[in-house]
């Protein structure tokens, strides 16, 4: 059993009467069971393009069952798996596995660049794009590079596949929806040993720690800065290249950041977003409410 776009193999016997098939450019046998021939099948469709499983909610489409019925769960909120340490659910085993590791502390996979390790291989290639400041995929749209394309081409279509199902309310990213169903909840997975804080995402509790631990993993290469969060040095970088791209619409002033933005886009419409909760003022910065401040005898 060979596939028609790889190299040609050739069958070869084994002692228990079953034959093997050999891929010859790649040096690897397999097995003419059941299960090789599930492989293979799985496998044409790469070439093919064929995705047979289309999801009835969506209308999103796979090449093998296992990553449809992984898909459905997205849409019914069933997580069949459950870590026997805090009982939290998971929708897939691969999920529950890495999770596990949040407890046993185990992280497999290393980077080369700075021996920092990671329970997931996904984790360490988000992190190893820290190195070489690598953001792979290109937004048709806009043009902007994002580390995950996917989730970032939804701001455009407006697409909103994971729906909780307390409330109906629809997401773009499954961590969304995550955070989101924690309002219904009330309850946190992610508490800090340090100080017993709560964070509504494991990313949340991990920037938190920093704040114990001093921990600034991102360093700017220019001036040697280091930064608890990449956005921070992306930030900071700017600073350096005099550039600032995000521009006032209403007066052409430019900006390093969105929220130096946000918070200059203000002046223009009188918003006031920030209450002093002793004079009832409203101001665009909270910094007002220290001129009611006292020094205690």
């Amino acid at each position: 059993m060979t596939c028609d776009d790889d190299a040609l193999g050739s069958v070869e016997p084994v002692e228990d009467g079953r034959s093997v098939d050999t891929h010859v450019s790649a040096g690897v046998k397999i097995e003419t069971d059941e299960k090789t021939h599930s492989a293979l099948v799985i496998h044409q469709r790469t070439h093919t393009g064929e995705k047979p499983y289309s999801c009835s909610d969506c209308g999103k489409c796979f090449r093998q069952k296992s990553t449809f019925v992984r898909h459905q769960r997205t849409h019914t909120g069933e997580k069949p798996f459950s870590c026997s340490r805090c009982w939290k659910c998971f929708s897939d085993s691969q999920a529950l596995i890495i999770h596990q590791r949040t407890h046993t502390g185990e992280k497999p996979f290393l980077c080369k660049d700075c021996g920092k390790c990671f329970i997931s291989s996904s984790a360490l290639i988000s992190h190893r794009r820290t190195h070489v400041d690598e953001k792979p995929f290109s937004c048709s749209e806009c043009g902007k590079y994002r580390s995950s394309l996917a989730a970032h081409q939804r701001t455009h279509t407006g697409e909103k596949p994971f729906s909780c199902s307390e409330c109906g309310e629809s997401f773009a990213c499954s961590s969304t929806l995550v955070k989101h169903q924690i309002t219904h909840t009330g309850e946190s997975p992610y508490g800090c040993s340090e100080c017993g804080k709560y964070f509504g995402s494991g990313s949340a509790l991990i920037l938190h720690q920093r704040t114990h631990t001093g921990e600034k993993p991102y360093s700017c290469s220019v001036c040697g800065k280091c930064f608890t969060q990449s956005s921070n040095l992306v930030t900071h970088q700017i600073t350096h290249t005099d550039e600032s791209p995000y521009r006032c619409s209403e007066c052409g002033k430019c900006f390093i950041s969105s929220s130096h933005l946000a918070t200059h886009q203000r002046t223009h419409t009188r918003e006031k977003r920030y209450s002093c909760s002793l004079c009832g003022k409203c101001f665009t910065l909270v910094i007002h409410q220290g001129t009611h401040a006292v020094e205690e005898p």
